[in-house]
C-alpha cells in the first residue's frame, strides 16, 4: 500500500512544507463543501442547529412570526370563501390531475399547502439571518414542506384514489407489497428502479473486452478494437470510487466505451473493487498508486509512452491528484485530459446541501466512517436522494406505494442503484481536500506522497459540465478551467443533468451543447457564456475530433487484448462489478 500522507499542524493553519495556509482560509473552506452532503451525511446536529437558529431569531423578533401567521390566516379566509388565487406551478407534476383544479375539496387542499409554503418562506425572509443561515433555513424548511405535500398520502392524492377504485383495491395491495419489499430488501429506501430486466454482460455492459490486470484494489479492462486501425495513444478512464464502472458502458446506444472503440480509440477502463470493512484503510495515496499501475499496464500493452486520461465526478478528483503526482515526479506520460461533471474548487451556495453541511458534520462523518471502516453504498444513495426529495423520494412513494406501480426499468437508474462502499480513509481524504480548498491552493496541501499542485499539469484539457446538474453545478465545474497549467483548455456545456450530461449520445433530438471558440476560457464564467455558441446535437462527435487530434497516428489494431506480460482473463465487465 502507498505511504499515507504526512501532516503537520500549526496554530496558523496547516503547513505542508511550502508555506502556511491562514486560519481564515480554513474557516471559509468549512462552508465551501459543495456536493459533500452525500459524502459527509446530513448530521442531526446540523439540522438541529439550523432549526435552533430559526427559533432564536423568532424569539428575538416575534413580529416576524406574527406577520407570517397573519398572512397565513388571511390566505385561509380567502381559501374558505373561494376567493384565493393561489395555484400550483403549472410545471409541478404533483398537481397535474384535473381534480386539483375542478374538485373544490382538492383545490382547497392544494391552496392550504401552498399557503403554508408561502408563509414559511415569508417568515424566513423576515428573519435576521446571514446568507449561510438563510440557506440552511430554506433547505430544512423545504424538506419539511415537501414531506407535508398532500400528494404524498392516499387521502390527499386524487390520482391514487382513482387508481384504488379502478383497480378494485389491487393498487393498494400492490403498494403495500412494494413498501414491504423496500423495508426488507432495500434498506428501507423507496426503490427508484425495476432491476429485473437488467443483467450485466447480457443487455447492459456488453461491449466486448477482457480483464488484462487484477490486484486487490482494481481490475483493468481493455476493450476489443472495432476498427482495422487504432490511434497509437490509448485512452484510460478513471471512474468514481462510489459507483460501478459500467456507467461508461450501459445499453449499446448509450455506451461511451462502444463509441470510443468504434472510432478507433484503444480504450481501457479501471474497475474499482467494492471495499469491505477490512479495506477501509485504502486512502487517496493507495488509489493513486493503483491508477499509476494502470498507466504502467496500459503503456506496456499498447507500447505507447503516452496515455490520455478521463474521469468524472470523484473519478475526476482522483485523476487530478494523479496528474499532479506524476508531474511532481517528472513522469510525463499523461497526455490529454478529459474531466467531466467534476468540481475541484467549491464555493458556498454551489448547492443547497452545501449550506447545511458544517465543519461539525464533516468531523462526525469522519468519526462514523472510521468506526465502520467504510461508508455503505446504501448510506451514500440515501444522502443523494435527500438532496432532491421530491424527485428522488416522494415521486417514487407516490408511484410505488400509492399507485401500486413498479418503478421504471431504466438503465441509468439501475446503475445508480448499484452503489458501492467508500473506504473511511478515502472519505477522509476527499473531505480534507475540500475543507482546505486544496485543488485551488497549489503547493499548500500534501496528499498521495506529494504536494498537490495542478499548475504543473500541462496536458491539454477538455472539461464538461451539465446545464441542470444539481450535484456538480456547471458554473462550479467551470472554475477548473483556471486551475491547471494547460495552455489549451476546452470547456463544453451539455444540455442535461449530472450523469445524463455525459451519456448524451448522437441521435437524441433534444441534445445540444455550448462552447466558446474565442481562445482560452476567461476567469469569469459570465464572460465565457456571453461568447458561447449553441450547437445542436451531442457533444460526443466534437469530443471525438478533439481527442483524435491528441491521440497520435493511426496504427494497425491489435489482434487480441492484453500482452504476454498481461494475458487476457475474464470477459468485460469483469468480476469486481459483481461485488
Amino acid at each position: 500500500m502507498a505511504e499515507k500522507k504526512a501532516k503537520a499542524k500549526t496554530s496558523g493553519g496547516k503547513k505542508k512544507g511550502l508555506g502556511t495556509i491562514p486560519e481564515s482560509a480554513f474557516d471559509a473552506a468549512n462552508d465551501a463543501t459543495m456536493a459533500l452532503g452525500p459524502l459527509a451525511g446530513l448530521a442531526r446536529e446540523d439540522f438541529a442547529g439550523a432549526i435552533g437558529v430559526m427559533l432564536r431569531q423568532t424569539a428575538a423578533n416575534p413580529n416576524s412570526a406574527f406577520k407570517a401567521m397573519s398572512g397565513l390566516t388571511e390566505d385561509a379566509v380567502k381559501i374558505m370563501t373561494g376567493k384565493s388565487d393561489l395555484a400550483p406551478d403549472p410545471k409541478d407534476k404533483r398537481f397535474m390531475d384535473p381534480a386539483w383544479t375542478f374538485n373544490p375539496f382538492f383545490k382547497a387542499g392544494a391552496q392550504y399547502y401552498l399557503a403554508v409554503q408561502k408563509g414559511i418562506k415569508g417568515w424566513i425572509e423576515d428573519l435576521e439571518l446571514d446568507a449561510l443561515e438563510r440557506d440552511r433555513a430554506n433547505f430544512v424548511s423545504q424538506m419539511v414542506i415537501d414531506a407535508l405535500a398532500p400528494t404524498n398520502s392516499l387521502i390527499g392524492n386524487p390520482t391514487a384514489q382513482k387508481r384504488l377504485v379502478d383497480s378494485g383495491g389491487l393498487s393498494l395491495i400492490k403498494g403495500l407489497q412494494n413498501a414491504y419489499n423496500d423495508m426488507v430488501h432495500n434498506d428501507g429506501m423507496v426503490s427508484q428502479v425495476n432491476k429485473k430486466p437488467f443483467k450485466l454482460g447480457e443487455n447492459i455492459a456488453t461491449t466486448p473486452g477482457k480483464v488484462v490486470y487484477r490486484d486487490e484494489m482494481f481490475e483493468l479492462i481493455q476493450y476489443t478494437p472495432a476498427t482495422d486501425e487504432v490511434y497509437a495513444i490509448p485512452q484510460l478512464t478513471i471512474p468514481p470510487q462510489i459507483n460501478k464502472m459500467y456507467i461508461n458502458d450501459l445499453s449499446p446506444e448509450k455506451s461511451i466505451i462502444k463509441w470510443q472503440v468504434e472510432h478507433g480509440f484503444q480504450t481501457f477502463v479501471i474497475s474499482w473493487r467494492n471495499p469491505t470493512h477490512d479495506q477501509g484503510i485504502w486512502g487517496m495515496g493507495d488509489y493513486i498508486e493503483a491508477c499509476r499501475k494502470a498507466v504502467d499496464v496500459v503503456c506496456e500493452i499498447t507500447g505507447s509512452d503516452k496515455v490520455n486520461v478521463s474521469g468524472g465526478c470523484s473519478g475526476g478528483q482522483t485523476m487530478s491528484v494523479l496528474c499532479s503526482r506524476l508531474a511532481a515526479d517528472g513522469d510525463d506520460r499523461i497526455n490529454a485530459i478529459t474531466m467531466m461533471v467534476c468540481v475541484l474548487e467549491p464555493k458556498p451556495g454551489d448547492t443547497e446541501a452545501s449550506s447545511l453541511v458544517s465543519h461539525n458534520g464533516i468531523s462526525l462523518a469522519k468519526q462514523r466512517a472510521a468506526k465502520k471502516g467504510v461508508i455503505e453504498g446504501s448510506s451514500l444513495a440515501r444522502g443523494f436522494a435527500w438532496l432532491r426529495p421530491n424527485d428522488l423520494i416522494w415521486n417514487y412513494v407516490i408511484n410505488n406505494y400509492l399507485l401500486g406501480d413498479d418503478p421504471p426499468a431504466f438503465d441509468i437508474l439501475f446503475w445508480n442503484a448499484d452503489a458501492t462502499n467508500l473506504s473511511a480513509s478515502l472519505l477522509g481524504d476527499f473531505l480534507e481536500l475540500f475543507e482546505a480548498n486544496a485543488y485551488a491552493a497549489p503547493g499548500t496541501f500534501e496528499i498521495a506522497g506529494h504536494t498537490l499542485d495542478l499548475t504543473k499539469v500541462k496536458g491539454d484539457m477538455f472539461i464538461l459540465g451539465g446545464t441542470t446538474d444539481h450535484i456538480t453545478p456547471w458554473q462550479a465545474c467551470y472554475r477548473s478551467t483556471q486551475l491547471f497549467g494547460a495552455k489549451n483548455v476546452e470547456f463544453v456545456l451539455s444540455q442535461a443533468g449530472h450523469m445524463q450530461a455525459i451519456l448524451n449520445p448522437p441521435g437524441n433530438p433534444k441534445a445540444k451543447y455550448w462552447r466558446n471558440t474565442k481562445g482560452k476560457p476567461p476567469a469569469d464564467v459570465k464572460a465565457w457564456m456571453k461568447g458561447a455558441e449553441e450547437n445542436a446535437g451531442s457533444w460526443w462527435p466534437f469530443w471525438t475530433e478533439w481527442l483524435a487530434e491528441r491521440s497520435g497516428k493511426k496504427v494497425k489494431a491489435p489482434s487480441a487484448c492484453g500482452s504476454k506480460a498481461h494475458p487476457p482473463m475474464e470477459n468485460a465487465p469483469g468480476l469486481y462489478v459483481l461485488d
